[in-house]
């Protein structure tokens, strides 16, 4: 597109980061409205979005549903023998180990993250008499969690928690949250499911974890860096599920978030504000 055609742009669906930066850079941008495809805002220039009075609206709540069932396809994965009987199908074997299995019912359940898709996996959690803990910025209630609790507050649980699962946003105070001394202060051998940002996880000290025992799983729909190199250890290690960023994929995805983007293209042009999901970009989220 040329200058002259970006400056007649009001409202971006989507974010292409070079056409995004020179939209932005343009001395007279008409931009005021862009609407991502995404819950995570993390790619967007979000400082500069709000200097220059643009709003943001995500794709926030349109994910609940897949990430959550795919969250206990992990978990359901480490605790009920999966990955045994995929290794054993493999090598033709057929072997009834008993030692290998657990139950989910009564586990304890720490989720950072208590937005649409951690209220969805907290229900869930408490369909299989599941005990759920939520972590969030100010510890506030929410429907479907037994208890909530700021992150100071959720420390508390590290040693009792079975279950650790990250579905935060990334942000500066998220940024490299799970690390040494995070999976020091956790019991001996929970599950560890990151289906939120990759790098909200300190990779080099989650592979050391698990590798002496401090975690006894983990399932990684997100990694740092994405995609994972072919040499990293993660690939090789028996006691790690890895999917690539597919958590949250559903056949009617691109339709979900146009009907997002149509109820807040009425009202924006109403009255220049949005109905749904706007971003509060000192949040991040």
């Amino acid at each position: 597109m040329t200058n002259e055609q970006l400056q007649q742009v009001t409202i971006v669906l989507g974010w292409e980061q070079q056409l995004g930066e020179r939209l932005l850079h343009l001395t007279d941008s008409k931009l005021k409205w862009v609407q991502t495809y995404s819950a995570g805002v993390d790619d967007l220039p979000l400082d500069e979005l709000r200097q220059k009075g643009v709003l943001v609206s995500n794709a926030s709540g349109i994910h609940a549903e897949p990430i959550a069932e795919s969250v206990f396809g992990m978990l359901l994965f480490a605790t009920r023998g999966f990955k045994l009987a995929v290794d054993q199908q493999a090598q033709h074997v057929w072997h009834r180990p008993s030692d290998t299995f657990d139950l989910v019912a009564g586990k304890q359940f720490l989720i950072y993250g208590t937005g649409h898709i951690g209220k969805r996996v907290a229900e869930l959690a408490q369909q299989f008499k599941m005990q759920t803990i939520g972590v969030n910025h100010d510890g506030h209630a929410v429907n479907h969690f037994n208890q909530t609790t700021d992150d100071q507050g959720g420390r508390a649980y590290l040693k009792t928690a079975d279950v650790i699962l990250n579905i935060m946003p990334l942000t500066e105070t998220t940024r490299n949250f799970f690390d040494a001394s995070y999976f020091k202060q956790v019991k001996r051998q929970p599950i560890f499911i990151n289906a939120g940002r990759g790098p909200s996880v300190v990779t080099a000290d989650l592979i050391t974890a698990l590798q002496t025992s401090q975690l006894g799983f983990a399932a990684l729909d997100v990694v740092n860096p994405e995609p994972l190199p072919r040499t990293n250890p993660l690939w090789q290690l028996p006691n790690v599920l890895l999917t690539p960023h597919i958590s949250g994929v559903f056949p009617e995805y691109g339709q979900a978030v146009l009907q997002i983007f149509m109820k807040n293209l009425a009202t924006f042009l109403k009255t220049s504000n949005l109905e749904l999901n706007q971003v509060n970009l000192e949040r991040g989220y």
